[in-house]
């Protein structure tokens, strides 16, 4: 069983393949985008002992040939130098400008290959096939790729738009349970910013999707996808509505950089925690009622995610450092931060009046439970 989104940029429209067995079928679903029977993929060395067999199988069925390049696994790798690396292997390969790129891994892999196929050439094509369950319900669609800077995360990048992408459910089930769990914390967010039917959903069936539950992780995925595609094709280049997709983030960012980009904490580990900090940031400032946030940290409990500071290994900053490293945010506006805050579930808004002294003390709090 597939699902398909289709994501209606004028000019630049793609589906999103939704489903289990979609490697099997990579050559079929790729070959309408070839003008030669060749791709160039780039992988993490993770993914590719995992999968790489499959996908080139996928692929030979089509008659396609691959060259690969695999990649450290890693928030790390998202930098200059495996930037430079990816250029000059995809030059070493002749990959011409009507040719196909294939990012095949996670969140890094994407955001890394498709950077370096928005600037090789001055842009070639690129199809996304997301191992992890984060870039499948986020960071594989919408075409927003980049790496990171030493002042931040996702500092550096540009739009471009996959060609198509590949979300093979299946391939979930290879995921360690942190890395799936993270992975629902972008999930739960779509739910948290537009979606109160969906929370709630979420809160039967994310047991079940967790543990594997096929048609509940594809019925996940499928409505993850179809609220990020509406809100890319109202505002692709995040200039209103696209802001909303980073409740959380701005919290997120900031540990992410605390933590140095590591296994300390994942993405959507830093999601979900930011995610409780907005809620409770909006319940301090009025916004929503204390039930919300209660509600929002109870689900992710539930689930085993991590909610709050407390849960980060090791030593944090202080609450100034931590406001000072929120200031990199690439939501800051006129040098004052924007925050995507909520009037309740389903309900989140994105706004520059946050008094600076009220997110001090949220800090300053969390800091002392820990």
């Amino acid at each position: 069983m597939t699902e398909t989104v289709h994501v209606a940029l004028p000019g630049r429209a793609y589906e999103v393949v939704i489903g289990p067995q979609l490697l099997a079928e990579a050559g079929a679903r790729i070959a309408p985008l070839l003008t030669r029977p060749r791709v160039a993929v780039i992988s993490d060395q993770t993914v590719a002992g995992l999968h790489l067999d499959g996908l080139r199988a996928g692929l030979d069925s089509a008659g396609i040939d691959m060259v690969t390049l695999s990649l450290p696994p890693g928030e790390g790798t998202k930098s200059w130098e495996h930037l430079q690396t990816c250029v000059g292997w995809l030059l070493d390969q002749k990959i011409e400008r009507r040719d196909v790129v294939v990012a095949f891994g996670g969140g890094v892999i994407g955001d890394l290959v498709g950077f370096a196929a928005a600037v090789l050439r001055r842009g070639v094509a690129f199809v996304q096939i997301p191992t992890s369950l984060l870039a499948q319900v986020d960071s594989s669609v919408g075409g927003k790729t980049g790496i990171n800077a030493t002042q931040g995360k996702n500092l550096i990048g540009a739009f471009h738009q996959p060609a198509l992408v590949l979300a093979d459910t299946a391939v979930l089930g290879t995921l360690t349970p942190r890395d799936f769990l993270a992975g629902y914390g972008e999930v739960v967010k779509y739910g948290l910013l537009g979606d109160a039917g969906f929370f709630d959903w979420l809160e039967k069936q994310g047991p079940a999707l967790a543990a594997g539950d096929m048609d509940a992780r594809i019925a996940a995925v499928k409505r993850s996808v179809e609220m990020k595609a509406g809100i890319v094709v109202r505002d692709e280049t995040e200039q209103g509505d696209r802001a909303l997709l980073n409740l959380g983030h701005t919290f997120c960012h900031a540990l992410e950089a605390a933590t140095g980009y590591g296994d300390r904490l994942l993405h959507g580990e830093g999601v979900a925690i930011g995610c409780a900090l907005a809620f409770e940031l909006s319940a301090r400032l009025g916004l929503c009622s204390q039930e919300a946030p209660s509600r929002v940290r109870a689900h992710l409990r539930t689930m085993g995610m991590k909610t709050d500071l407390s849960d980060v290994p090791g030593d944090l900053p202080d609450a100034d450092a931590l406001l000072a490293l929120m200031g990199q945010d690439k939501k800051v506006v006129d040098g004052q931060l924007r925050f995507v805050l909520a009037r309740d579930i389903g309900a989140a808004f994105v706004t520059g009046e946050v008094p600076r002294d009220v997110v001090h003390t949220l800090l300053m709090d969390a800091l002392l439970a820990r």
